[in-house]
């Protein structure tokens, strides 16, 4: 007979006393804590009290869109299956990308090397024993026309992680198009282009914040009027949580930076639901299967409602958060190296069940080299074999309603609204990034998890438990000073055979150009058009703006 007090409890209460209590006495749990890789406390069961009082997710394809914003999922498109590569000289590397796409590929994905990223030609000095190393040298319009030879940019896309010196590789990229014949107005791709993720994480920052700001609103307005389906920017979490962040740090400041980045737009008077449409999404998939999942969903419904109500977009695709996701590199070990092959399918697999657009995933050799073609094409079929023989592209969602999933989201959602009131009050993220508040977040959680590891509170298996001492070293990738040899050739071959006045024209009118108020794409494809480098540009406004230090924060 149930008493008052019965009456009182929830289900799950009346589960904790009745079936819990005796089972502990009997078989005590493992010893915890029970919690996720970025510290989260999870419970034992979760029910329908955990998530009473939630707002209905609502349904695929409506807004907010926490379950998609395809209201068919995978069953009308499968995800980009989009490898990332670069290594050496834009030949060897082309090489790979005609044999990703016979693999199956459906998109590229371009790997600079840090010369490139840093706006440097290959005869700086600071470039020694750099120069194809971590990624392609493309150092002019003829690198450019090189990589992508016998590849029609008009029938594929194309992702290039590249910030700083985004704009000139993007110029590149267009008047390798026009001499293709391609159509602007039809090609489609991303460019990063997020440096305020430099700022925070990755380090790889040439300019000051705000004149950085200043090229990024100059691509979207160009790409508004003349590539319209384009990607103009791919806001990118990946490289935030390769610092250490958690997952919810990961969330907050990648949709914070988007929301700078609109921000920066309107201000530069800019219709949002002009430029908008054509933001992307960067983010990390590590291996606490279910909060990845949570992320991706979270994510939609809090970018959905900053733009119908912080912004006031009226277009339904300005709402419509599409990202990419990469598996997570930070996650990979040298030791046993073939186990990274369990975890890049599981971090796969949960991109996917959250719904990314498009997927790239690391190859089992990536702490210790760049992948080799083999590897490369194991980490594809990993996709592949997700996408057409594990059911889950089937169902819309699939895991929508779980008591944990939508407890997860929930969670995730209040928690960056908790750290975007952090960054309003201190004026946006430049200001936030320019105290340091980012980056001490970030290296506080990277120095928690790596103590929970020490501890053994977390397993990394084959690191700090399950250890081989007989492990065989396995084949990687070298890539040997050749590509330096060879880039520094051409480059003095280049300033022999071009018109150099007229690289020192177009130079001069980029000057002008970033002095004043006029938009900076125009000068930049001249520039590109006379053949003047990378480096060239890049210095053309340092000249103008100065580089960056940034300030030490203890």
């Amino acid at each position: 007979m149930k008493t008052v007090a019965d009456s009182a409890l929830t289900g799950k209460q009346r589960w904790e006393r009745d079936v819990l209590e005796p089972a502990l006495r009997k078989s005590p749990e493992r010893e915890g804590p029970f919690t996720t890789i970025s510290g989260r406390a999870i419970d034992r069961l979760y029910t329908a009290d955990d998530v009473a009082g939630l707002r209905d997710a609502g349904n695929p394809g409506e807004f907010p869109y926490v379950r998609g914003i395809h209201p068919t999922g995978y069953r009308g498109k499968l995800w980009t299956m989009r490898q990332f590569a670069g290594f050496g000289t834009p030949e060897e590397t082309n090489q790979r990308y005609l044999d990703l796409i016979a693999a199956g590929g459906t998109g590229l994905s371009v790997a600079f090397d840090l010369p490139t990223l840093m706006g440097r030609d290959p005869d700086h000095e600071l470039c020694l024993g750099e120069v194809g190393k971590c990624g392609v040298s493309v150092m002019s319009l003829a690198d450019m026309e090189r990589l992508f030879a016998g590849i029609s940019l008009a029938d594929i896309t194309t992702s290039m992680t590249i910030n700083s010196p985004a704009p000139m590789i993007f110029a590149m990229y267009l008047v390798v198009a026009e001499q293709q014949g391609a159509d602007w107005k039809t090609i489609s791709g991303t460019i990063q282009n997020d440096i305020l993720k430099e700022f925070i994480a990755q380090k790889e920052y040439i300019f000051p914040p705000r004149a950085s700001m200043r090229l990024i609103t100059d691509i979207f307005a160009f790409c508004a009027e003349e590539v319209p389906k384009w990607n103009t920017i791919s806001v990118s979490g990946y490289h935030i949580r390769e610092a250490g962040s958690t997952a919810l740090q990961e969330l907050a400041f990648t949709l914070r930076d988007g929301l700078e980045y609109v921000q920066y737009g309107v201000d530069a008077g800019l219709d949002v639901d002009d430029f908008v449409p054509r933001m992307s999404f960067f983010f990390n998939s590590h291996s606490d299967f279910f909060e990845e999942i949570a992320k991706y969903r979270a994510a939609r419904q809090l970018w959905a409602e900053a733009m119908k109500h912080r912004f006031g977009a009226k277009n339904p695709r300005s709402w419509q958060l599409r990202f990419h996701t990469q598996t997570a590199g930070v996650s990979l070990t040298a030791q046993q190296p073939y186990n990274n092959v369990v975890r890049t399918a599981l971090q796969a697999l949960a991109a996917v069940l959250g719904g990314t657009n498009s997927l790239h995933t690391n190859s089992l050799d990536e702490a210790l080299a760049l992948p080799t073609r083999e590897t490369a094409t194991i980490a594809l079929r990993t996709q592949q074999i997700i996408a057409h023989e594990s059911g889950v592209t089937h169902a819309v969602d699939p895991l929508g309603g779980s008591y944990f999933i939508e407890r997860l989201t929930q969670d995730m959602i209040d928690g960056t609204l908790k750290y975007w009131a952090t960054i309003d009050g201190m004026g946006g993220m430049v200001e936030a990034i320019e105290r340091g508040y980012p980056q001490k977040e970030i290296a506080e959680a990277s120095y928690q998890f790596q103590q929970a590891v020490e501890r053994k509170e977390k397993v990394i298996v084959g690191v700090n438990e399950f250890v081989q001492a007989d492990e065989k070293p396995i084949e990687i990738l070298y890539i040997d000073d050749t590509a330096s040899s060879v880039q520094l050739q051409r480059l003095a071959e280049l300033k022999q055979s071009r018109d150099n006045d007229r690289v020192r024209r177009t130079l001069e009118a980029l000057k002008a150009v970033a002095s004043g108020d006029g938009n900076t794409m125009v000068p930049l494809l001249e520039c590109v058009r006379a053949y003047a480098t990378v480096g060239e540009m890049c210095d053309a406004l340092r000249e103008v703006w100065g580089e960056y230090e940034e300030v030490p924060v203890i």
